[in-house]
């Protein structure tokens, strides 16, 4: 008999997850039933999906039991890649208040 390798998780495990995901979701949507606004609206929404996108890459795509450099030649790129566009979004601000200050008002 060919006996099969590999890691075997319990089928709890899937559920709880599957079960959080849920919750997650029913979070995602309250955001939009209690009609919140602004970067509240956006900052909720935004977390709620990066929780559910790690739960997701880190149970159901078995990245919690994979090696570290694995982890990390995955999840890595996108943490730089966000950094990178919080770097260019604050610079932009900053570059159209200095543009205010010293052209005056967008558009007189």
């Amino acid at each position: 008999m060919a006996s099969a390798e590999g890691q075997v998780h319990p089928i709890s495990t899937y559920l709880w997850i599957w079960l959080l995901l849920f919750v997650f979701s029913f979070f995602s949507y309250l955001v939009d039933y209690f009609h919140l606004e602004g970067m509240l609206r956006w900052s909720l929404i935004l977390l709620f999906m990066m929780v559910k996108a790690g739960f997701i890459v880190g149970i159901f795509m078995h990245m919690a039991w994979e090696r570290l450099a694995l982890i990390y030649a995955i999840l890595l790129p996108p943490v730089f890649i966000m950094v990178f566009v919080a770097l260019m979004t604050l610079e932009a601000e900053n570059t159209l208040f200095s543009r205010i200050t010293f052209f005056g008002p967008i558009g007189s």
